[in-house]
């Protein structure tokens, strides 16, 4: 197996392990985050009835610039607003088989500081 399928197949199996203990519901759904190259995109999912509830991305925003930990932050801070006017204060957070540092860490913190509980 070459480095890179090795990499991606380690990250498939990282994410299937967060993912067996990572369900949302209706009083606490999932706050997924991914993270590309470019890009930060995050959304809240109701897994019971299998709808997003909010989403926000740097996809295509033209106010959001700098390094991708900008990007992260900026993004968190859209997705708590919408949370908040969704009515939806706790959360529990699914990091996509990431580790909780860097742009993880900076996002969730973030989003701390804009009223959302994990």
């Amino acid at each position: 197996m070459n480095r890179l399928k090795a990499k991606t197949h380690n990250k498939l199996i990282r994410k299937q392990r967060v993912r067996s203990v990572v369900n949302g519901s209706k009083d606490r759904p999932r706050l997924s985050v991914y993270i590309s190259n470019l890009n930060v995109s995050a959304q809240i999912i109701n897994d019971e009835e299998g709808k997003t509830i909010a989403f926000a991305s740097s996809v295509g925003n033209k106010n959001v610039k700098g390094s991708l930990t900008d990007k992260a932050i900026w993004v968190s801070k859209e997705i708590a607003k919408k949370a908040k006017s969704a009515k939806v204060k706790t959360v529990i957070l699914d990091r996509n088989g990431k580790k909780y540092h860097g742009r993880i860490k900076a996002f969730a913190e973030s989003a701390r500081k804009e009223g959302l509980e994990f």
